[in-house]
């Protein structure tokens, strides 16, 4: 698709849409009704006063309608543009500038080790060999805790994965936190390493990934997280996380109109506590129940119209790519994580996350993180802007070379051949270089690359006191 300006300009940049403006203004009034005339069930008081105080109606003590000029007031005052920093206070992540930025997902329940390829339960140092790699590999942009560790105490998991991160890498975080209570932990812990409650608000160097069971159900965690992270400037990733034919409607319009009305319920309640907080919002649909085999798929190909909304509502969005349903890291995994990969960079997502995720979401492997980082790498070759100039036309050397010469020995090759992209981890020798050096399998050389990474790379390490500041919000959280 292009389109011309009003001067007659083409522009070629435009991202691939599943839904048109039509479509979407549906959407949005139909989720604008669904609040009005359905209502959405709150557990949490405050919440509750805030909107019965802005002019929201309550019933059955926690249903509550909104009208739907609370909401359009509240997205003149969200922010349109989202800024996560480093922990060195750089920018590093730039939201609703038509970026694109990558990084795993947190808390799978499996890992397939990458030195012998068997399925195992997470341990601590895969937390903490997660956020080296994630520290280390040029196309993650940030970091998430990637697995569930089960040799630690469970109620206290979050704020260990944390402290693994906040120690092993250097980039922004997105943290989950299984109680609000854990939040609170994990925001104070950032505190301590940028150096205070102010400078964190300043340059957030983390965001809270937040779970509410459906739209139109907010658990009082959620909401209380919500509220919490309102106040402090920090950006909240406020996601219904329903099912289609399950906890909303198989049809996708319908599920997308049903998430969404609990994606405005965040938007208009982190307005009304703290005006011009941050929010970032979902960009992948509702999962449906494949209804042969009950699994929730993360690579559907019906996945990607909730881009749409995030787009029309001109908000940072948080969408789901480089994962597979596979068991193992085979060419299922290398094609189903490619194929996400470029679809959410091209439909404009923002946050691009669970690269890494096999097993629908149950399995973490570092070999197909690896992979996942290779395929960015080369979306980012494809994507690039392409100079057009009288250098690299290059009509001086055509007529140089002439028609019977070859350019292989030019100044002009020799300056620019490596402005090229080249693989670093996709094979692209002859069979027989391959094959003398090992015929190793795209897996393999993968699963190399993360044993290379974790004996090599040394990410900056926090001050000693600092390190102690965050042993004492964990030991502070187990005995309490």
């Amino acid at each position: 698709m292009t389109i011309q300006d009003k001067n007659n300009n083409i522009d070629f940049g435009v991202p691939l849409n599943r839904f048109s403006l039509e479509k979407c203004e549906k959407i949005h009034a139909a989720s604008l009704e669904i609040l009005d005339r359905v209502g959405a069930r709150l557990h949490m008081e405050e919440a509750i006063q805030l909107l019965k105080k802005a002019g929201a109606r309550i019933s059955d003590s926690n249903l509550v309608r909104i009208p739907s000029q609370l909401v359009e007031k509240s997205l003149t005052t969200v922010p349109k543009k989202v800024v996560l920093y480093d922990r060195h206070e750089r920018p590093a992540i730039h939201l609703g500038n038509h970026n694109r930025y990558y990084g795993p997902g947190s808390d799978c329940l499996n890992i397939i080790d990458h030195r012998d390829g068997i399925r195992r339960k997470p341990l601590l140092k895969d937390v903490v060999e997660g956020a080296i790699l994630c520290d280390s590999l040029e196309n993650i942009d940030f970091s998430m805790s990637m697995v569930l560790p089960a040799d630690v105490d469970q109620s206290t998991a979050d704020r260990v994965q944390m402290e693994a991160m906040l120690n092993h890498n250097t980039k922004p975080i997105i943290f989950v936190s299984y109680d609000f209570n854990g939040c609170i932990d994990c925001v104070e812990m950032a505190e301590a390493v940028m150096g205070g409650a102010e400078a964190l608000r300043e340059n957030p160097l983390v965001a809270c990934y937040i779970n509410v069971p459906t739209g139109l159900i907010h658990n009082e965690d959620s909401l209380r997280k919500l509220l919490f992270l309102a106040e402090k400037n920090i950006p909240s990733l406020y996601i219904p996380s329903s099912t289609e034919g399950v906890s909303s409607p198989i049809t996708t319009a319908g599920a997308i109109a049903l998430d969404y009305a609990g994606v405005l319920v965040g938007l208009v309640l982190s307005q009304l506590k703290q005006e011009g907080a941050p929010i970032i919002v979902p960009g992948m649909s509702p999962g449906p129940l494949d209804m042969r085999t009950a699994v929730n798929p993360y690579c559907d190909p019906e996945q990607g119209i909730m881009q749409s909304m995030a787009k029309f509502y001109n908000l940072p969005m948080f969408s789901l790519g480089g994962a597979s349903e596979s068991k193992v890291v085979d060419q299922q995994a290398a094609a189903e994580a490619s194929l996400s990969l470029l679809f959410e960079t091209l439909t404009g997502s923002d946050l691009i996350h669970d690269l890494g995720y096999l097993e629908s979401g149950l399995t973490f492997s570092f070999s197909h993180l690896v992979i996942c980082d290779e395929i960015v790498d080369w979306i980012k070759g494809f994507t690039k802007d392409v100079k057009v100039t009288e250098e690299t036309l290059a009509l001086d050397v055509i007529e140089e070379v002439g028609p019977e010469g070859n350019y292989l020995k030019t100044e002009h090759t020799l300056k620019h051949y490596k402005e090229r992209w080249y693989p670093d981890l996709f094979e692209r020798d002859t069979y027989d270089s391959w094959h003398g050096k090992g015929g190793k399998t795209l897996s393999e050389r993968a699963g190399e690359r993360a044993s290379l990474i974790l004996a090599e790379h040394k990410p900056e390490p926090l001050p000693s006191k600092i390190k102690e500041k965050l042993q004492g919000f964990v030991q502070k959280a187990k005995t309490s």
